[in-house]
């Protein structure tokens, strides 16, 4: 089993000729807001016509994915969702990453950075579903671990998540090589993980993951489902589309698919990599049927 055994992966046979290759300072992920909110051709569906409520940095982020049967993966996500597949397959995402530059918007005034959350790493396991309802596309979070103990109190608060506060250590080297190594906290289930990663590079002239590639539909996802009182919600979010790169991995531990029902293909996982992007969110709102 790929979760219980050292995984050594490389994305691609050019890595040497990648790392070389400086990326365009034109060509980077822009962090002003205004360009961000009005660059929105790259979307599937509309951004929300409400004002958006937090925005926040995503770093050194690595998707890690394993092809799951269809019919596995449906038996585990609620009834009142529909399973999105890519050529008839599910897949499951294992993400690191850190966040950075939280800031929420406070009613009447400037957005403010969120006290003793303004960085901190986050470990999410998820799949990607379908509104019965919108037909729209979205994440659905099996999990997400987090270092800070007011992220995940106010993430299952505000947004109904299932967050869990785990032990998370994260050092990114000078080369940007990421060492990532989390334990979850205050549950008997065992949802460790340990790797070692870095991107190889992208060139200055790559354009965005196009639709219908598998990595487009793993990656360019605008919004997030989950469940309440028997009730869908929904939760926008924006950002410009991934500069994704290749990358490789060393996985030395990863027991998080296997504490919520997922046992993985003895294959090696779909790596992609992301030095930044910054993202905006919106709070949840109950699915509705598209006016």
């Amino acid at each position: 089993m790929v979760d219980s055994q050292d995984t050594l992966s490389a994305a691609s046979q050019n890595s040497q000729h990648l790392m070389e290759m400086v990326t365009d300072p034109a060509a980077r992920e822009t962090s002003d807001p205004a360009a961000i909110l009005a660059s929105t051709a790259h979307r599937p569906f509309p951004i929300a016509d409400r004002p958006w409520t937090m925005t926040q940095r995503w770093n050194d982020l690595l998707f890690v994915h394993w092809p799951i049967p269809a019919i596995t993966m449906s038996a585990l996500i609620p009834p009142t969702l529909r399973l999105d597949t890519f050529d008839g397959t599910a897949w499951v995402g294992v993400v690191p990453f850190w966040m950075s530059r939280i800031r929420a918007r406070i009613p009447g005034a400037a957005a403010a950075s969120v006290p003793f959350s303004r960085s901190f790493p986050e470990l999410n396991l998820r799949t990607y579903v379908r509104s019965k309802r919108t037909g729209r596309g979205g994440v659905f979070f099996f999990s997400l671990d987090a270092a800070s103990p007011l992220a995940v109190a106010g993430a299952r608060t505000l947004f109904h998540l299932p967050y869990f506060l785990a032990n998370i250590k994260r050092e990114t080297a000078p080369d940007g090589t990421v060492r990532f190594c989390s334990s979850r906290l205050l549950t008997a289930r065992d949802a460790a993980f340990q790797a070692t990663y870095r991107g190889m590079g992208r060139p200055a002239d790559a354009p965005p993951s196009p639709p219908g590639s598998i990595e487009h539909f793993l990656t360019e996802r605008y919004c997030l489902f989950t469940t309440h009182r028997n009730r869908v919600l929904v939760g926008d979010i924006h950002h410009l589309p991934w500069p994704l790169e290749p990358a490789e991995a060393y996985i030395r531990t990863n027991h998080l698919p296997h504490a919520h029902g997922l046992v993985l293909p003895n294959r090696q996982p779909l790596l992609h990599f992301s030095r930044s992007l910054h993202v905006y969110i919106w709070s949840l709102r109950e699915d509705v049927s598209a006016s």
